[in-house]
């Protein structure tokens, strides 16, 4: 860490400041939100593993996704469930670095994640026939791969130009976790710096995926409105919306956080949305898959058969 960052060796995560029924209860609504969302996405993620209608690029993708969302979860809600109860509310210096690192990580895994799935109903829409040898296991193990690569490798330039700064106090972080801009405003040096990374990884990654899902969903549309019959349509257009579900909900609260201006209420709505990231969009997004996918459900179906006694 360095002898200036010794001055500092703990943070207080501030939290919302709400009496202790209000506290209670939402560690309760919490808690249960987190282990429906883990219990959810692992179902997914066993159905895709176990059954072999499922393996397929669009479903070795969407595995992708739930092991994100489950990883994006468990990096912070468990400490923010803690501190629901606890009076201490303390992290060490180096597990809210590691916190930080881990919650962009998967932040942008997930992005890029949801690009390449994208990307896949493109070619599956668009050049149906050539799908089988555009969509290979190599390029789809090569795309989950870089997509990994590239979200870990930004999240380390970020935490490196983070442990560099000073930190002398004060030491109260004013969110639920160590959010990175949180943290930021303790430093006790000039974060011009970090403050220019951001905004280029959030133009790189935020608006440079959002552009290629674009592209890719105004050829879909072209290529739908030319199918003659009304089933085919919406044959295929069913199976690129529940996507378009998960990609909005992502993108709309991203760009709300990142867009919302300085303002005294800003940082508690930033705390309001982090929760959108970090509890209802991991839950959410199998639900999305499961119920508007038949699919899904006919693999849930199999499984749950295998299970009763004949």
């Amino acid at each position: 860490m360095g002898s200036n960052q010794s001055w500092v060796t703990e943070f207080v995560l501030v939290g919302f400041q709400l009496s202790a029924d209000v506290q209670v209860l939402l560690l309760w609504v919490f808690s249960l939100f987190y282990i429906f969302s883990l219990l959810a996405n692992g179902v997914i993620l066993g159905l895709i593993c176990l059954d072999p209608s499922l393996h397929t690029p669009m479903y070795f993708f969407l595995s992708h996704l739930s092991i994100i969302d489950m990883s994006y979860a468990s990096s912070n809600v468990p400490k923010m469930l803690a501190n629901l109860v606890n009076q201490d509310r303390t992290i060490s210096f180096v597990p809210c670095i590691i916190q930080t690192f881990l919650y962009v990580s998967f932040g942008h895994t997930e992005c890029l994640i949801l690009v390449v799935m994208s990307y896949d109903r493109f070619v599956a829409i668009c050049h149906p026939l050539q799908y089988t040898v555009i969509m290979n296991w190599r390029v789809c193990m090569a795309l989950a791969i870089t997509s990994w690569s590239c979200g870990f490798i930004l999240s380390l330039v970020h935490a490196i130009l983070l442990l560099r700064l000073p930190f002398c106090g004060p030491r109260e972080v004013n969110h639920l976790f160590c959010e990175i801009l949180s943290v930021l405003k303790l430093a006790c040096a000039d974060t011009s710096i970090n403050q220019v990374v951001i905004l280029a990884d959030c133009v790189f990654v935020l608006v440079g995926a959002l552009y290629l899902m674009l592209v890719s969903y105004m050829h879909i549309l072209w290529a739908i409105l030319k199918i003659q019959s009304k089933e085919g349509c919406t044959k295929a257009f069913s199976t690129c919306l529940s996507h378009l579900c998960v990609v909005g909900l992502f993108f709309g609260i991203a760009m709300v956080v990142n867009m919302v201006p300085d303002s005294s209420q800003r940082e508690e709505r930033e705390k309001i949305l982090s929760l959108f990231h970090s509890l209802f969009n991991p839950m959410l997004n199998p639900l999305i898959y499961s119920l508007r996918n038949a699919q899904v459900k006919g693999a849930l179906y199999r499984a749950l058969q295998k299970k009763r006694p004949t």
